[in-house]
């Protein structure tokens, strides 16, 4: 029996365990550190335009502040100019031993005093324009302001709309003698209105050069005309004593008192001709109808 003979097998070969290369730790700690560099940057950021919103926002409530003081101040100047106006009146009224001089001193300072006031108001308009300009830089800076800043413009806007209103009413409602009027009709159109609202009694008045001429319970007479410049003069006599209204403009409402009870009267010249003038003289509702009365 012959021996089997076994195939000798080949010796396997030897596996060597190599470790991690060094290069995939150094990867992996640049993009740890790269990641939180990103997330500082993005920290500082946010807190960054966090601090900016918040000073926007204290610019805003600051220039809104400087807005409703110079509303509040507005307020208290037409208080002013109203308050002085009934003061006026009400001096005129008591003091009935006054002369004709001190009564044109008393009515030139009145108006000094009411021009300084409306000096006030243009200065106030132009602070507020100022106002409108820093609110509208301020909009500019950040969007997510820009509608609170556009409604502080149109707030500014409307302001400056009424006080152009009130400076309007002023210069239309003042009467030589200071003393607030009413309505001013300018042509014969506009006289036919007032007489229909009834608030006051009207005349129509013409009055010829150097011609006295009966109107309600006073005389008129026209001494000067110059059409060319809309000016004129002419006396009111009136209580055994005669005005002057010197060189004075059409639409003005040329102002005195008369009778035992002091009504205002006033009368307002809209045209002016050679050697003619013609307008309405204006009465309280109970004052006499005529001459005669």
């Amino acid at each position: 029996m012959s021996v089997q003979e076994v195939p000798i097998r080949p010796p396997l070969p030897r596996i060597e365990l190599v470790p991690p290369r060094k290069r995939n730790s150094t990867v992996t700690y640049v993009l740890l550190a790269a990641a939180a560099i990103y997330i500082i940057l993005s920290l500082y950021f946010i807190y960054t335009l966090r601090t900016t919103t918040n000073d926007l926002r204290t610019k805003i409530l600051a220039l809104q502040e400087k807005q409703w003081v110079l509303d509040a101040q507005q307020v208290q100047l037409g208080n002013h100019l109203l308050a002085m106006s009934s003061e006026f009146k009400q001096e005129l009224s008591s003091e009935l031993g006054l002369t004709q001089q001190q009564m044109a001193a008393r009515a030139a300072k009145l108006e000094r005093q009411q021009k300084a006031a409306a000096a006030r108001l243009v200065a106030t308009e132009s602070q507020q324009q100022q106002q409108g300009e820093e609110l509208a830089a301020v909009s500019g800076e950040v969007s997510n302001v820009e509608t609170d800043v556009g409604a502080a413009k149109a707030e500014i806007q409307k302001t400056r709309t009424d006080l152009a209103v009130t400076n309007d009413k002023l210069e239309r409602t003042i009467g030589d003698l200071g003393v607030q009027s009413g309505l001013i009709a300018h042509n014969a159109q506009e006289l036919e209105i007032l007489k229909h609202k009834g608030d006051r009694n009207y005349y129509d008045v013409t009055l010829q050069k150097n011609v006295r001429t009966a109107v309600s319970t006073v005389m008129l007479q026209l001494k000067k005309v110059d059409p060319k410049k809309n000016k004129f003069t002419l006396y009111v006599i009136s209580d055994d004593r005669t005005i002057e209204k010197k060189d004075r403009t059409l639409n003005e409402p040329l102002q005195f008192y008369t009778g035992r009870d002091h009504m205002l009267y006033e009368l307002v010249v809209f045209t002016a001709e050679k050697n003619m003038v013609t307008g309405y003289l204006s009465t309280p509702k109970n004052a006499p109808k005529g001459w005669a009365q």
